[in-house]
């Protein structure tokens, strides 16, 4: 069983729709006991890091990842999911994440270079896929979907799977470090290739 954690921010439809696609079962779930036994455990999330942080801890899910860490649970975070992971974000102030991975949250430019950039980027971009992993398998230079304004600065390079252009700045869009996997982009939204790796997440 697969346990999308339902903190009330995210495309837990779309996610659960795409496992139901895949032949995986799952479950759109609140319940810490239902996620703490599942197999594999989905983090989605989309608006701003500090509402998603704030929910995320009033229904006490920080314990709740904690304890999947220790077990090994695979989790994969998606989008503002995998933005919580790290040690904080600069979006509208600065605010604390999980802080269980390096790395902070920045804003992209909205010129560089003599260049004006459109700011979220939003659609299709490239991934070139880094240090071998099985979430990414197969997928290098493919094109993921994206919704995003602010993206991973200063990553620890060990922990970065994939990385993405935009905005003049090459930014980590997938990491891995442990049992921990996570995602920029939204595989839910992401077409045949969002299913591959939805697939090889849940084949871990």
């Amino acid at each position: 069983m697969i346990a999308i954690m339902n903190y009330g921010i995210g495309n837990l439809g779309s996610v659960k729709n795409a496992l139901d696609y895949l032949g995986f079962d799952s479950i759109i779930t609140s319940d810490k006991e239902v996620i703490l036994s599942s197999d594999k455990v989905i983090l989605p999330g989309v608006g701003a890091f500090n509402d998603a942080i704030e929910t995320f801890k009033s229904y006490g899910f920080i314990e709740v990842v904690n304890e999947l860490i220790k077990k090994n649970t695979p989790i994969l975070g998606i989008c503002v999911g995998m933005q919580l992971l790290f040690e904080e974000s600069e979006e509208y102030g600065i605010h604390k994440g999980l802080g269980l991975l390096k790395g902070r949250i920045v804003k992209f430019p909205q010129e560089k270079d003599n260049i004006t950039y459109k700011i979220p980027q939003i659609g299709w971009n490239q991934i070139k896929v880094m240090n071998d992993n099985k979430l990414l398998n197969g997928l290098d230079n493919k094109e993921v979907y994206f919704v995003h304004s602010y993206y991973l600065d200063n990553p620890d390079k060990e922990d970065v799977i994939a990385t993405t252009e935009y905005a003049g700045i090459t930014y980590a869009s997938a990491v891995r470090k442990g049992n921990l996997y996570a995602t920029q982009f939204h595989p839910e939204k992401s077409g045949e290739v969002g299913l591959a790796i939805l697939k090889n997440f849940c084949c871990l």
